[in-house]
């Protein structure tokens, strides 16, 4: 039989022993020093038929296979004004919107009016997204001028494509919507809308070539129409984000010739809270691994790292992008 002393010299020693044990196993746990904590970010991008959502599941695979401890959830989205929203209510940190709507949350306006976000951040300028027309030919519409009267899908509501055609209709004297038969759908839905000739035009604003574009003008009957010299001037002056572009022949079925119109440029944005370390491993691994992304659309063929850092109205960097970018020897705007 052990005397009273030496049990609890015993128990001692066993408590001893479970403490160091103990401290063991937290140093191989998530929180501990052993292993390296997973960080999660959440990556709405756009919709299925558009340029972005193909593009954010390859850079999502990308980052996750060449940014240790980094997990990336994508997802589809109404686009732009949706993945801002998200970002500011704090259900995403990362996603794709254009410098136009950027500003206006940045800078609290239009559709941001009274709830500012500025703690938005630019990643990276990417591309040129073109406003895309599509009128549906036998609608009698030659000029977007036209639309007055017709049935027409902007977008689906807060969409980018509907901030835009809330932008350059008036341009046109046609009051928005109330002179359209409007038709707030995404972009799949406008396709099977034109295909039953049940809208005469919808307004896709995606990277060249656009596969909802695609199968407007080859299984719907559909045709591109530009922006007219005077209007482009017009919006150009009142929106300096705005640059003019051509939608070149040939980049669709059945085009035979130039279309020209506006675009804004793409932004890949995060919240300012993101960990700037993070922030600096996407960019570098983004940059040094854009080949590999090529396959996913030829949009990617259109990015320039010369290009990140420019024309972007005016919105910050990202600190851990603006490190980057000058290790680089960028120009930072």
């Amino acid at each position: 039989m052990l005397n009273r002393r030496w049990k609890s010299i015993l128990c001692l020693g066993l408590l001893s022993m479970i403490l160091i044990l103990s401290g063991c196993g937290n140093n191989n746990s998530d929180g501990g020093k052993g292993k390296q904590k997973t960080v999660n970010l959440n990556f709405p991008t756009a919709a299925t038929t558009g340029t972005i959502y193909p593009l954010g599941s390859a850079m999502a695979n990308l980052w996750g296979n060449e940014v240790d401890g980094l997990r990336v959830n994508t997802q589809a989205s109404n686009g732009g004004v949706n993945n801002l929203n998200l970002m500011k209510e704090g259900e995403a940190e990362i996603s794709f919107a254009t410098a136009g709507i950027i500003w206006e949350a940045f800078n609290g306006e239009r559709g941001f009016k009274d709830r500012k976000y500025d703690n938005v951040r630019i990643v990276a300028g990417l591309y040129y997204n073109p406003n895309q027309f599509v009128v549906r030919k036998g609608a009698d519409i030659g000029s977007l001028g036209d639309l007055k009267g017709k049935r027409f899908a902007p977008g689906s509501v807060g969409s980018t494509p509907e901030v835009e055609s809330s932008i350059i209709l008036p341009a046109y004297g046609i009051a928005y919507p109330d002179d359209i038969k409007e038709n707030f759908v995404g972009f799949t839905e406008a396709i099977d809308l034109m295909r039953n000739k049940q809208i005469d035009g919808a307004l896709i604003q995606a990277g060249l070539p656009t596969a909802a574009v695609t199968e407007m003008i080859s299984t719907a009957d559909g045709e591109l129409i530009g922006i007219e010299p005077e209007i482009r001037k017009q919006l150009m002056d009142e929106y300096p984000w705005y640059s003019e572009m051509t939608i070149p022949t040939g980049t669709y079925e059945k085009q035979e010739k130039d279309i020209d119109t506006l675009a804004i440029k793409m932004m890949l944005i995060a919240d300012a809270s993101v960990d700037d370390d993070i922030i600096y491993e996407m960019t570098k691994s983004f940059w040094d691994n854009l080949d590999q992304l090529e396959s996913t659309h030829a949009i990617v063929k259109q990015m320039e790292l010369e290009n990140a850092t420019t024309d972007l109205a005016g919105i910050p960097l990202h600190e851990g992008a603006k490190k980057y970018y000058e290790e680089k020897g960028l120009t930072i705007e």
